[in-house]
């Protein structure tokens, strides 16, 4: 209990950092919905997509090191965080998703529950 109350406080002080949205794409198939986030600069080790009932979470921190001796004189990004939220229809089985971050690019697969899923009926007769 006290490692989710830990994860509780965790989130809470994230949600009030400031963060970058990334870009989103959903798509929906007949399987589910696929989403694709670009956060460039987001190491593997510092992305934390998780679903907590029904919201999807994505947050990510960039990775990008600047070495000790030099110095940025034109910065653009000036924040270091991702994050965007999501709430998932009840069509979706947040038990049957999976992630893979490939290029600085994010992809969500998130499958339909079986009662939202098209089925054919059997006509007798």
């Amino acid at each position: 209990m006290a490692n989710n109350d830990a994860r509780v406080a965790r989130e809470a002080q994230a949600a009030e950092q400031p963060a970058l949205l990334p870009p989103v794409d959903v798509i929906e198939h007949t399987e589910g919905i696929t989403l694709y986030a670009d956060l460039p600069g987001v190491p593997k080790e510092r992305l934390d997509v998780h679903i907590d009932g029904e919201v999807l979470v994505i947050d990510g921190e960039m990775g990008l090191e600047m070495p000790k001796e030099m110095e940025a004189t034109h910065v653009e990004v000036s924040l270091p965080r991702y994050r965007r939220v999501f709430t998932l229809s009840r069509e979706l089985d947040p038990l049957r998703m999976s992630a893979e971050l490939k290029n600085g690019v994010l992809k969500v697969r998130i499958h339909k529950a079986e009662h939202a899923r098209p089925r054919r009926i059997q006509v007798s007769g």
